[in-house]
Order: C-alpha cells, then sequence, then structure tokens
C-alpha cells in the first residue's frame, strides 16, 4: 500500500519500448509531500520518460506508480498536478494575461480565481511590465518564466518542473529559485528534473541519482555526502616534510603551498582533535576548513561508482 504522506511513489516501474529496448529497469522511488526534490542523472538514465509514466503520458510495461496517493491514471491526480516541460511551445499569438487565462479555464478554475492567481504569478516572474505582450516578442528566459507561472497556475498539489532554469541569466534563476521555495512554503511539492547542478544544489531538500532506470542514491546533500570529509589546512608555515606527519590523522594528504595542506579525515568529529595537535607540535593555526563535496562532485563520483546498485 502506498503511504498517503507520498507525493510521488514508485515500486519496480519499468518501460520497455518495442519490446526489447529497456528506458527504465525498475524505478522505486518515493517523494514525500511539501519537498523540493531533485531527479538526477546522466543523458539515457530514463529520466523522461520517468517522468512521462508519472504524467500518465507512456503507459508502464510493469510496476505501479502513484501521485499523491492515488493511480497515476487517476484524472482527479492529474487536476492536482503542474507541469513545465522541457521543449515546450506556446500560443506566439497571445498575450502573457490571455495565455494563463486559457489554461487556467483549461484547469476548470472560475473566471474570478483565474484573473486573481494570474496576476499575482505574473507578479512573482516579474513580468508584470509584459503582461499584454503577445508571446512572440517573450524572449527565452522570459518564456520560461511564464511557462512556470502555467504549471502553478491552479495552485497545485505536485508540480513537475523540466529544466525550469534553462535559458536563463544569474538574476533569472534567483527569481526562480524564490519562486520555487514560494511554492514549496505554500505547501506544493517540486519536483525537478535539471542538468544544472549548481540550481538543483541551492535549490532541493532531496536528490535521487539515477541510472538505467534505477535509483542508485537519494537522500539531502548533507545524508549523501557524510562519511569522509577533505579537510584543508592553513599554518603560518609548513615545515618541510611535514605532510608525512599527518598520514596518521587520513590519507591523500596533498602540500598545496607554503601554506596550506589538504586531507581527507574518516569524519568531521576528527577536526578538532586535529587542531589540538597541530597546536601541541608547535605550529600556529590559521585555519581548519572541511570541504564537503558540491552536489556535481557527488553526482560525478556516484555515476563513476560500478558497485551494485540499491533503490533508496
Amino acid at each position: 500500500m502506498c503511504g498517503s504522506d507520498a507525493a510521488i511513489e514508485t515500486v519496480a516501474l519499468r518501460k520497455v519500448f518495442d519490446g526489447t529496448k529497456v528506458a527504465v529497469e525498475g524505478l522505486t522511488l518515493r517523494v514525500g509531500r511539501g519537498e523540493v526534490f531533485g531527479f538526477l542523472g546522466p543523458n539515457g538514465a530514463g529520466k523522461t520518460t520517468s517522468v512521462n509514466m508519472l504524467l500518465g503520458l507512456v503507459k508502464p510495461t510493469s510496476g505501479r506508480a502513484t501521485l499523491l496517493g492515488t493511480s497515476v491514471e487517476s484524472y482527479q491526480a492529474r487536476m492536482r498536478v503542474g507541469f513545465l516541460p522541457e521543449h515546450f511551445r506556446f500560443h506566439e499569438w497571445m498575450r502573457a494575461d490571455e495565455f494563463l487565462d486559457l489554461h487556467g479555464r483549461l484547469y476548470g478554475m472560475s473566471r474570478t480565481d483565474r484573473v486573481r492567481r494570474a496576476q499575482a504569478l505574473i507578479e512573482r516572474v516579474d513580468l508584470k511590465q509584459a503582461a499584454q505582450d503577445r508571446l512572440g516578442e517573450f524572449s527565452k528566459g522570459m518564456l520560461q518564466r511564464i511557462g512556470l507561472a502555467m504549471a502553478l497556475l491552479p495552485h497545485p498539489d505536485l508540480v513537475f518542473l523540466d529544466e525550469p532554469t534553462s535559458g536563463l541569466d544569474p538574476f533569472g534563476r534567483l527569481l526562480v529559485r524564490d519562486v520555487i521555495r514560494t511554492a514549496r512554503d505554500e505547501g506544493t511539492t517540486v519536483f525537478i528534473n535539471s542538468h544544472l547542478l549548481s540550481e538543483v544544489e541551492v535549490t532541493c531538500d532531496r536528490v535521487a541519482f539515477i541510472r538505467h532506470g534505477q535509483v542508485i542514491r537519494a537522500g539531502s546533500l548533507k545524508d549523501l555526502a557524510a562519511g569522509s570529509v577533505r579537510i584543508q589546512v592553513r599554518l603560518e608555515r609548513v615545515p618541510q616534510g611535514f605532510a608525512d606527519s599527518l598520514a596518521v590523522w587520513g590519507d591523500q594528504v596533498k602540500e598545496v603551498d607554503e601554506q596550506t595542506l589538504e586531507l581527507t579525515v574518516a569524519d568531521e568529529t576528527r577536526v578538532a582533535d586535529l587542531n589540538v595537535w597541530l597546536v601541541a607540535q608547535g605550529l600556529r593555526v590559521l585555519a581548519l576548513a572541511p570541504q564537503r563535496p558540491t552536489l556535481e562532485q557527488l553526482f560525478i563520483q556516484v555515476m563513476q561508482d560500478d558497485g551494485p546498485e540499491t533503490n533508496v
């Protein structure tokens, strides 16, 4: 039985095209309500097919999936879901406000709700001055933002965003981050499929890495980075040959320059003890800085790992 507190839940979801081409091997995934979730994997990992199955656009070969506690095939569930595809083509002859009004009507929203919500979202995505401009006059970044407003129009319980910051400049990416966080604070679960790992890192509460259509690791960035920690040690001066002495504290010891050393320790709790030991050696410690791996570094590490795959 799929839990009612899950926005998305899949069990051994599989898709085979033409009887031979396996696009998704067996996706088992759980996304809690009210979180921003990143769905990550290399090209060909099965991300797009997985999303299409969750949206009811592609029928699974086997396995099962639920959205908001009901089957993905449920019309009622899909009415509570928003979606911004990566490759969208909007009605170029329509004004921005007309475009949102059309989609509000398709969602069955009343005229009062359509107008109120569209006005609020147009302001939120910073397009108030362009509300009566035709979409054919919009830049790619402006189209991305009006598309985001469209996806959030019906106050969805769950929204799928495929590359939501594609084509945006740094200011546009900051705005989209704020829009996503506001949606989460309003109770919307946000499912993000993106190659921009730096954006995912600062936006998502949890992420999942998939390969060959299977989840191989999932969790918060802190949980995924748990374990060994890279430490940068800055001293007033690194004594000649001192790097060898640090081998008892960790491995991969590296002398960066005449003031800086790096090493990997088993866990962050050893940092304080290392500091005490360095001082006891008569050294002046200028800084001890733990360096957690970035999401990009974790992604490369996970994808290069040839170990057994496990669903989380």
